[in-house]
């Protein structure tokens, strides 16, 4: 693949959320990151890539007491 084929394209502020709630899903469930990145569904924008599917992050009230404990200790 030749460099004038390839179209330069960068995260929308939208994809680099998509990014992070990945990361928070897979560190509140304690699982791996991969499978959520390499489903993304991915489209141009204008050069600005965006995800059609962004992860979604569920979180219960027991979870968030721990995260709430978590920030205030430090």
């Amino acid at each position: 693949m030749s460099k004038e084929n390839i179209k330069e394209l960068h995260f929308s502020d939208q994809a680099l959320g998509a990014v992070m709630m990945a990361l928070q899903k897979s560190l509140l469930e304690q699982s791996d990151i991969v499978p959520v990145l390499k489903s993304f569904k991915l489209a141009d924008n204008g050069g600005d890539l965006v995800v059609l599917n962004p992860p979604v992050v569920k979180v219960n009230h027991g979870d968030m007491e721990t995260l709430s404990q978590a920030t205030t200790e430090e």
